[in-house]
């Protein structure tokens, strides 16, 4: 009997043990994951907050070239021009000097919104998309377009840097390669989703390699980012086309 109750002791203190040993094996288990998680959680928010710093510098640096294009060869070929008219200016052409140089006045006032760090960091999608198809128009580089569809939200404003910085990557692929004449860009907000749609009318390719070439792994690990879906179509001489979709 005596023999008996010690053997239940032994296997009673065992199994106390086994279970105790097993806890704390779940529980340094349990701490090293939940260490890890915060861990990885760190790092991506510090290499999310980084990317949303390159892509503001990436936008200004973008801008900058912009302005200094449009100083060296849009502005100033107005007032070389204003100048000539002024030289030889009359009663009967005088009207055309004014033209010009009210046009160059229109030209430093679309400037100087671009100019303004403060405003470009706090300006929204449509307003900034807006002020590069006016831009594109201005200058004859393509005709362009905006079209708004729905009740306009706001986004949050890095999300807002990423999806405008994707789409100047596109704008700068569609001038620079597809040899388009037309680029339309659609802002569609539902009640849930944003969809925004950027197509050209150019050459196209249907080449995958092609596709990688022109940042398209770039776009991708950007939209990653904010939680964005990308699509992106083309196909020879029949345009391009990017789809972002934004959960809002």
């Amino acid at each position: 009997m005596q023999e008996n109750g010690e053997f239940v002791l032994i296997v009673s203190t065992v199994l106390i043990l086994i279970i105790v040993i097993a806890l704390i094996i779940l529980f340094t288990t349990f701490q090293k994951k939940k260490n890890t998680l915060v861990e990885e959680r760190k790092i991506a928010k510090e290499e999310f907050e980084r990317t949303i710093v390159e892509t503001q510098i990436e936008i200004r640096e973008e801008t900058l070239r912009n302005i200094s294009w449009e100083l060296h060869d849009n502005i100033g070929q107005l007032l070389t021009l204003a100048k000539i008219q002024l030289q030889s200016a009359t009663k009967e052409n005088i009207q055309e000097v004014s033209t010009t140089i009210t046009k160059g006045l229109t030209e430093v006032r679309a400037l100087s919104k671009l100019i303004n760090p403060e405003a470009m960091s706090n300006i929204d999608l449509r307003e900034a998309v807006q002020l590069e198809m006016d831009r594109f128009n201005r200058l004859n580089f393509i005709e362009s377009t905006l079209e708004v569809l729905g009740k306009e939200k706001t986004i949050e404003q890095k999300s807002n840097v990423i999806i405008f910085r994707i789409l100047q990557e596109f704008f700068s692929n569609t001038i620079k390669h597809s040899r388009a004449s037309r680029l339309k860009v659609t802002l569609n907000y539902g009640e849930t989703d944003l969809l925004i749609t950027a197509k050209d009318n150019g050459v196209g390719f249907i080449s995958e390699e092609k596709k990688e070439g022109i940042g398209l792994i770039n776009i991708k690990n950007r939209a990653k980012l904010i939680g964005a879906e990308i699509q992106f179509t083309s196909e020879k001489n029949n345009g391009t086309a990017l789809e972002i979709k934004y959960k809002l």
